[in-house]
């Protein structure tokens, strides 16, 4: 074997204590709260770029006869309404005025991991939802869990890391399951970048 070889299982060794992970509830069974409960403005604000025009998201009495509380979120925006607030009173979101600063925290990065090598590179890859309900207006939602399914370390044109994707449920305050959600990401250390040499 190279040491090229060698170098390349090494970095790749790092994540065996996440793979082990698979399987395991990161949240404990905690929710994650939205920043707000689903409204019917909010809503409004939601179906208008898309023109979405469908009487269960605008018209209560229309929801109401089809057996609804009230007017329904669609689908498509549900998620967004699982997101908590990104900024309270109180609290420093971005702590540096360059232009490429990154928050001081998120609810969409790794920063929560406490396993494996750390990264400071992350993106979603993908998001899969299995609706088992509708959201109504006047429901808070969050997510239940933080469950790893799958690490598959490999290193890519940004860099090395791993995919890895999360589980959560969809719940309301109330303890209704809405659905379930599952989170590609790639989190990763980058490349060093090339300088040119002229």
């Amino acid at each position: 074997m190279t040491a090229a070889a060698d170098t390349d299982q090494d970095w790749k060794a790092d994540w065996q204590e996440v793979v082990d992970a698979i399987g395991r509830d990161f949240a404990d069974g905690a929710v994650t709260w939205g920043g707000d409960a689903v409204e019917r403005g909010g809503i409004r604000r939601y179906l208008e770029p898309l023109e979405l025009d469908c009487a269960l998201h605008t018209d209560p009495g229309t929801a109401r006869a089809a057996g609804y509380a009230d007017v329904t979120m669609p689908a498509t925006g549900v998620i967004a309404w699982t997101i908590p607030a990104a900024w309270t009173p109180g609290q420093v979101l971005f702590d540096s005025a360059e232009r490429d600063a990154q928050p001081v925290h998120s609810a969409i990065n790794n920063a929560g991991m406490t396993l494996g090598p750390r990264t400071t590179g992350f993106f979603g890859t993908d998001i899969e939802v299995d609706f088992l309900r509708d959201v109504v207006a006047g429901e808070r939602i969050g997510r239940r869990g933080k469950r790893l399914v799958a690490c598959t370390p490999k290193e890519t044109g940004v860099g090395r890391g791993a995919f890895l994707t999360w589980e959560s449920e969809i719940v309301t305050e109330t303890g209704d399951l809405v659905g379930r959600i599952r989170i590609g990401t790639y989190a990763y250390v980058p490349h060093e970048q090339k300088r040119d040499a002229s």
